[in-house]
């Protein structure tokens, strides 16, 4: 039996082309190995989004010719959204490879493997969940038909497609079936949902078929986008009793003329507008977003503005990138270059003034008791750690409660906590309940 071990770069979308491609190699009696070195072919499944994720991918290709360096019998194949972008580059300065492949290129691989994929389909239902039992993501479509100025992604993943509802509720069953407790809708742009196939925004309906899977107890949705935001999923979002109160919008920036520069199609007040609706028809709201900071165009007076923004929003939870200027987006040929340590000063001030925040909001639930989904216990520190419905694993902040020895939780239980202690990112807490005794 071929051995094959998979190395996965960037974001959560491709952990699940990943998985997907482990399950169709399984089904045709590959084994997975978690060491590369123990492997027959190292499949490196590659980021280019971004210089820093290129760099990265760049990195583990590097590392996977080492081995096969030490070992020329192994095959090195790459895949992903690197050589979907950059191929014949590949092929010219890394001629070690022994495959290129392109994003969601199973057959592809598989042929080249002398093997047939199965029915495109069914494609979900031989995928191989690597993440935690409990909870699983659940990729909604496929690429965008946004022209972000600063984006290189509709040009690596294509148009905006999505995947039909049933076959998307007949997945999630099966995640649930599996043990997932949380499942996390993702995709470029969640707001678009079914535009393309049914005729108009279907997100919601989506989200109360899903509603119904027995065995899931929390959802998650990330990646909106603001500006077809489809605002009837807030009352949908108030009365469910799985849909966490949970937003995830990236606005990049506030500063009208920013704003213009970066193609969003969104102004300062169209934000605010929508903020406020979302405040009102779901008070309790968690609310995360991503910044840009150093985009061509930048001033100082932009800056100073998303600073003043960023102070009077209190966002719950915050993430910011430096612009990467990356070839063939329409910022690329902007004047104005903003230069990276700039940027990088930029995103420091930024990101301290969120620290204070996210500090001042942890603070407030100190003596709360909150529902906790666990993840984990570790043995070394004798803490669990869990999430409150306001956050996302592996982004947002955590829970910690002390135990000398693990209880009788598990990962994936829900169990209350209630607050003793608050740093930035991270609440202290006792279980409320106590399962009997520790265990060893």
């Amino acid at each position: 039996m071929k051995k094959v071990h998979i190395t996965t770069l960037g974001c959560s979308k491709n952990l699940v082309d990943s998985e997907v491609l482990q399950g169709q190699l399984e089904h045709h009696d590959f084994q997975i190995v978690d060491q590369a070195e123990n492997s027959d072919l190292l499949i490196v499944n590659t980021c280019g989004f971004i210089e820093k994720a290129k760099e990265e991918s760049i990195q583990a290709i590097f590392e996977a010719l080492e081995l096969k360096k030490a070992d020329p019998a192994k095959k090195v194949f790459v895949t992903g959204c690197l050589s979907e972008r950059y191929r014949s580059d590949i092929e010219k300065e890394i001629p070690e490879v022994d495959a290129i492949f392109g994003t969601e290129d199973y057959r592809a691989i598989l042929g080249a493997l002398g093997k047939h994929h199965a029915a495109i389909d069914n494609l979900h239902r031989m995928r191989r969940v690597t993440t935690p039992r409990h909870f699983a993501y659940l990729k909604i479509s496929e690429g965008c038909n946004h022209t972000c100025a600063f984006c290189a992604i509709p040009g690596i993943r294509g148009k905006h497609r999505s995947r039909p509802l049933e076959t998307l509720v007949d997945e999630a069953e099966k995640l649930a079936a599996g043990g997932a407790r949380e499942l996390i809708l993702i995709s470029q742009d969640t707001s678009y949902y079914g535009k393309d196939i049914y005729g108009r925004q279907s997100i919601t309906r989506l989200l109360g078929e899903l509603e119904k899977v027995a065995g899931l107890q929390w959802i998650r949705v990330l990646y909106w986008y603001p500006t077809n935001f489809p605002t009837d999923v807030l009352d949908f979002m108030r009365d469910s009793e799985k849909l966490v109160h949970y937003l995830d919008m990236p606005i990049q920036h506030v500063s009208d003329r920013m704003l213009r520069l970066m193609r969003r199609g969104d102004t300062r007040r169209s934000l605010e507008k929508l903020y406020e609706t979302i405040l009102k028809r779901v008070p309790d709201i968690a609310l995360r977003t991503t910044l840009i900071t150093g985009h061509p165009g930048e001033t100082e007076k932009d800056h100073a503005e998303l600073m003043a923004f960023v102070r009077q929003f209190k966002f719950d939870r915050l993430g910011t990138f430096t612009y990467s200027d990356e070839e063939g987006t329409p910022a690329y040929k902007l004047a104005d270059k903003v230069s990276a340590s700039l940027a990088e000063e930029r995103q420091a001030e930024i990101m301290e003034i969120q620290r204070d925040i996210s500090l001042e909001k942890n603070r407030r639930l100190i003596g709360s008791r909150q529902r906790v989904l666990l993840d984990e216990y570790d043995i070394n520190t004798n803490y669990y750690s869990g999430r409150t419905y306001r956050d996302a694993p592996e982004i947002d902040n955590e829970v910690l409660i002390p135990a000398e020895e693990p209880f009788d939780y598990k990962p994936g239980d829900f169990v209350t906590v209630r607050m003793e202690d608050a740093a930035e990112y991270e609440l202290y807490g006792r279980f409320e309940d106590v399962p009997g005794e520790p265990t060893a």
